[in-house]
């Protein structure tokens, strides 16, 4: 555990210690000859702790707004719970998300080709300069859905199943603290720059949310350094990274998984680490 405040034992902080659990702020807080001391398990967070406590025991009206947020809906034993009415986009993303591997049965009937990013049936794509063409004059035909429409498909439920956990778990808190235009741009920026990414590597032949979960956990991560406000464990971050690092070596393969879309993984979370840091953080405050 890192050191980071010693105050008297006359300040109440249990206040600040809910808001930070409520934000997944791993910290303790023991006493010490007559002081108490508060504790942080990853020194990152150091700063903007130390900000916010300062806040919090310099101004009146900033413990009634963290008293009001560890009254939160969204908050049960200071834990993430939200319901589908806090994050209706997500949601909405979840659910056409199953329908349309439903659909599509997950990819293998004649309705999957009208949402890859190009219609393989109708361009070539062998080489660079063959997609390029090939995207070109499907944008410039008026598809332009199809830069985003690979996101809604998968190939097989395991794959949709664990997508809609993470976006779910990740994707809701973004809509909650920072709002439904935040989440909506950084699902707009993600896919285009996940799905083209993956394209001119490997063709058309590629689908699922992926490349935009790998955007939120970018976002979640770096944001997360600036303003501790997002719940998820850090381990999570480095299984995602060795993860797509693993996904650039025969090994998936080897094992059964078939070729991940590692490009789109990639481009993805590069997106959400751009995003996060150069857009300020919306300091909404939720009753």
């Amino acid at each position: 555990m890192y050191r980071v405040k010693q105050l008297d034992t006359s300040v109440d902080l249990g206040g600040f210690s809910q808001w930070l659990k409520g934000r997944g702020v791993p910290h303790r807080i023991s006493e010490e000859g007559g002081s108490q001391v508060l504790w942080l398990e990853n020194p990152e967070h150091a700063e903007p702790v130390i900000e916010a406590l300062d806040r919090f025991l310099a101004e009146p009206g900033i413990r009634q707004v963290v008293e009001q947020q560890n009254r939160s809906p969204v908050f049960v034993g200071g834990r993430w719970q939200p319901s589908p009415r806090h994050a209706p986009f997500v949601l909405g993303i979840i659910v056409v998300g199953v329908l349309m591997a439903w659909f599509t049965s997950l990819g293998s009937n004649q309705l999957t080709a009208s949402l890859l990013i190009v219609d393989p049936r109708s361009y070539d794509w062998g080489n660079m300069s063959e997609r390029l063409n090939a995207l070109s004059a499907t944008l410039a035909s008026g598809q332009v859905w199809r830069l985003f429409t690979p996101d809604f498909l998968h190939f097989s439920w395991t794959h949709i199943i664990f997508n809609s956990v993470m976006l779910w778990f990740l994707g809701s808190q973004i809509e909650w603290f920072d709002g439904r235009g935040r989440l909506v741009l950084l699902f707009i920026v993600t896919s285009l720059l996940s799905n083209t990414l993956q394209y001119m590597v490997s063709g058309p032949f590629f689908g699922g949310l992926s490349g935009v979960v790998y955007g939120i956990l970018g976002y979640c991560w770096f944001s997360q350094r600036t303003l501790p406000r997002f719940q998820f464990p850090p381990a999570l971050v480095t299984f995602a990274v060795a993860w797509m690092v693993i996904g650039f070596t025969p090994l998936p393969e080897m094992l059964g998984l078939g070729r991940m879309a590692n490009e789109a993984h990639l481009g993805g979370f590069v997106a959400g680490i751009a995003l996060a840091a150069i857009l300020p953080i919306r300091k909404k405050q939720q009753a």
